[in-house]
């Protein structure tokens, strides 16, 4: 059974996705703030978290912040009633893998739940099939249609971190974070040429497609 751990101060919307995630099936335990998460996820392996952002002793943000600085890779959903831009891309760029704006839709979480949980298995096989394209993160081989062809390490991470979430926005920051990391100082510049090469190697592609979002990034989306 996949294990979910629940960071929410409100105890009665704690109860209530706790109660809903059960019946599907997860094994659901409650935090009331940031602290008392890092130190449940410290004592035992969970597959989820799923944070509030406005949290006494430690906020969402900074949970999330502490997670990945530590090398902690747990699939987290963020669970707020702010819903402005600039409140998501700080989500976001903490670490954070999804977000839903309060009042919540009960089974569209479900949903994102299961979503997130089988994108985070993907990951950890290592191995991603978009129709007929494969691509395995060992080799950096991606293979359409039995023709397999050896991607640099940066496009192949690029290309493997969109679509294991495929329709999501990823502004250049998140992926420059991603794929370089947090103390390069290359150009933002650099993420644009290494897309611009990914659609010319995959312009003929029938499975997917790299789409601009005017002004903020890029995603992958399925054809």
């Amino acid at each position: 059974m996949q294990k979910i751990l629940i960071a929410e101060d409100d105890s009665e919307l704690c109860q209530l996705f706790s109660h809903v995630l059960s019946k599907s099936g997860y094994e659901i335990t409650g935090v009331q703030n940031g602290v008392e998460a890092l130190d449940a996820l410290h004592r035992e392996y969970y597959d989820l978290l799923i944070s509030d952002i406005m949290m006494p002793v430690m906020d969402g943000y900074t949970l999330v912040h502490k997670l990945r600085e530590s090398g902690q890779n747990i699939p987290v959903m963020m669970i707020t009633a702010k819903g402005n831009f600039d409140d998501m891309e700080q989500g976001f760029l903490s670490g954070t893998d999804d977000y839903m704006v309060k009042p919540v839709n009960i089974n569209e979480m479900v949903l994102r739940v299961s979503a997130l949980l089988r994108r985070s298995r993907i990951q950890s096989e290592r191995r991603l099939v978009i129709g007929e394209t494969t691509l395995e993160c060992d080799t950096l081989t991606v293979t359409i249609d039995g023709v397999s062809s050896i991607l640099p390490q940066k496009e192949f991470m690029l290309l493997y971190k969109m679509a294991s979430y495929t329709g999501k926005i990823f502004t250049r920051k998140q992926l420059m974070d991603e794929v370089w990391g947090y103390d390069d100082f290359t150009d933002t510049h650099t993420v644009e040429v290494h897309i611009g090469r990914l659609r010319e190697r995959f312009r003929d592609s029938k499975d997917f497609s790299i789409v601009t979002i005017r002004g903020i990034g890029y995603k992958v989306v399925k054809l």
